[in-house]
């Protein structure tokens, strides 16, 4: 294998970094070089965050499938529960309960959003909050989040919400009223750790299960026309 090959191989393996972290990598980078000059153990210790915070803001191509009626999940991260619980008071939605599916990022996940599902963007609602840590029940309600509702063209609606963690200190959403999105485009991002909840129209059931990685832009999480109930699953 030549050098121009291996060259080709490491620039491949490597993601981009969105546009949002350019400012804090070079931050970070010229924070290293200061800490360099003073003691270079101290440097050391700041390249490791440099390229953390260059990894944290990784923005991976992803395969997203498609179908009208699929659901994506909007967030790499940990499916923390699936429950039903009525959508945020403060869209102005049915109170009636639907299926949630919470996905708790942790601060080595993918953090890129991306759209659930292809649509047209008909609330968008910014809810200021708490930051407790995303992986707590409360926080779905306590936190700051920010609530995108989606309405498919044969008028089901789809609720993403961006919620705020523990160090998580600003929400990024790109989208805007009456916008026209396409499955698995990026929406938006949080910094640096949190959550990401889909509640789906009435009836809907997810078909992935607790415990199991999603992969933003990827991973199905649920089927509009499907009637199957809940899928099931176990450790192994």
């Amino acid at each position: 294998m030549d050098l121009k090959t291996i060259f080709n191989v490491i620039k491949d393996s490597i993601p981009p970094i969105h546009k949002e972290g350019h400012y804090f990598v070079t931050i970070f980078a010229v924070g290293t070089i200061l800490l360099w000059a003073i003691w270079s153990p101290l440097g050391f210790v700041g390249l490791v965050a440099t390229v953390w915070c260059a990894y944290f803001f990784r923005d991976p191509a992803r395969v997203t499938p498609e179908g009208d009626s699929l659901v994506i999940s909007p967030a790499d991260g940990l499916i923390q529960k699936i429950e039903k619980v009525a959508p945020p008071a403060e869209l102005g939605l049915s109170d009636e309960k639907v299926t949630r599916i919470s996905i708790f990022l942790n601060i080595f996940d993918v953090h890129i959003n991306r759209c659930p599902i292809s649509g047209e963007v008909t609330v968008l609602n910014y809810h200021p909050g708490k930051f407790l840590s995303a992986n707590l029940d409360k926080a779905s309600v306590e936190n700051e989040r920010q609530s995108v509702v989606i309405k498919t063209p044969d008028g089901q609606e789809i609720v993403c919400v961006q919620i705020a963690g523990l160090i998580a200190k600003r929400i990024v959403c790109y989208l805007e009223d009456k916008q026209k999105v396409t499955a698995g485009e990026r929406y938006g991002l949080i910094r640096f750790g949190s959550r990401a909840d889909i509640y789906l129209p009435k009836g809907v059931n997810a078909q992935v299960i607790a415990g199991q990685r999603a992969i933003g832009g990827e991973t199905i999480l649920a089927d509009l026309k499907s009637k199957a109930a809940n899928r099931k699953g176990e450790i192994r």
